[in-house]
């Protein structure tokens, strides 16, 4: 088990589309291609508000809405687009262990720093099947693995025996995303390990409480909209001012809420349409925010600052 290779706010862009036959049919853009243009503008707004690293293709950049030739193309210039100034963790989800692999080593090749794993099931997956999947994706590259934990996403909910078993047992496994939304399982990652292993938060609303409990990192999808608040925490918790910490974290909170519970892809886009830079809409069957939760989504993005 290393030391964190990554630590900081590990930013999510969202996959732009170009508008498709059907953008005008409550399609909001979502079914066209990947508009490598737009993704590379966030991509330098993202690093440019002083980001420490990026992370495309995890759930926020709606992955699993997107066919191999598709992926590989924003795997690309997300990759092209960071240009090596900060880490870069892609990540890597299929249904199937093959296509894991296969999307893990192209992301290697294209030069990302690390891959972040989430497995996905249609068949309920066990222990050993699970097990079995890490293991074939973090055997088939050399960059270091972060395991993803997200069941409401995934429909694989890792314990955190499990994900230190992993760690334990595969050489470049090193790293664990819990997103859970329970934070005790933070802690009992850090117990297991006696603090040894870096862990990150990517529950947006367990910030604070996800830094308190010694996360290395808060992947998160906010910068896109409010960088500002977003860096000002992580400035705060790592100089030990915790009264401002707070006093941060409540600020944005509403909108950490928000993005959340209207789906992150949904409402990103809006927010980041409201800000100037257009990205499309969603891939259906996800639609675009309607105009009562962008008003809301406007007022809020104003409060946090």
């Amino acid at each position: 088990m290393t030391g964190p290779a990554l630590e900081g706010i590990i930013a999510y862009p969202v996959t732009p589309f170009t508008p498709g036959e059907n953008g005008g049919e409550n399609g909001g853009g979502g079914d066209g291609g990947v508009d490598t243009e737009a993704l590379t503008a966030l991509v330098d707004r993202l690093i440019d508000a002083g980001c420490h690293a990026i992370a495309p293709l995890g759930s926020t950049g709606e992955s699993a809405y997107l066919d191999d030739q598709e992926w590989y193309t924003a795997a690309e210039a997300a990759l092209a687009a960071v240009a090596g100034r900060v880490p870069t963790v892609v990540g890597v989800a299929d249904l199937t262990t093959r296509g894991a692999v296969r999307r893990a080593r192209f992301a290697e090749r294209a030069g990302a720093d690390a891959v972040m794993v989430l497995p996905q099931a249609y068949w309920k997956l066990d222990e050993r099947e699970v097990t079995g999947h890490f293991t074939a994706v973090a055997d088939a590259v050399t960059v270091p693995v972060m395991l993803y934990n997200n069941p409401a996403t995934s429909g694989v909910d890792l314990s955190p025996e499990l994900m230190v078993s992993l760690v334990e047992r595969v050489e470049n496994i090193t790293m664990v995303k819990e997103s859970s939304g329970d934070v005790r399982r933070m802690h009992r990652l850090a117990r297991l390990t006696d603090g040894a292993l870096p862990f990150y938060n990517g529950s947006n609303p367990l910030a604070l409480a996800a830094f308190a409990a010694g996360a290395a990192g808060w992947c998160t999808a906010a910068p896109c909209l409010i960088p500002g608040p977003v860096l000002e925490l992580h400035r705060a918790v790592r100089a030990g001012e915790w009264d401002l910490a707070r006093e941060v974290f409540q600020r944005q909170l509403p909108v950490l809420e928000f993005i959340l519970g209207g789906g992150l892809p949904t409402t990103v886009k809006a927010g980041l349409a409201l800000l100037g830079l257009e990205v499309g809409g969603p891939r259906r069957p996800l639609l675009p925010l309607d105009p009562a939760g962008t008003a809301r989504l406007a007022e809020l993005l104003a409060a946090a600052g």
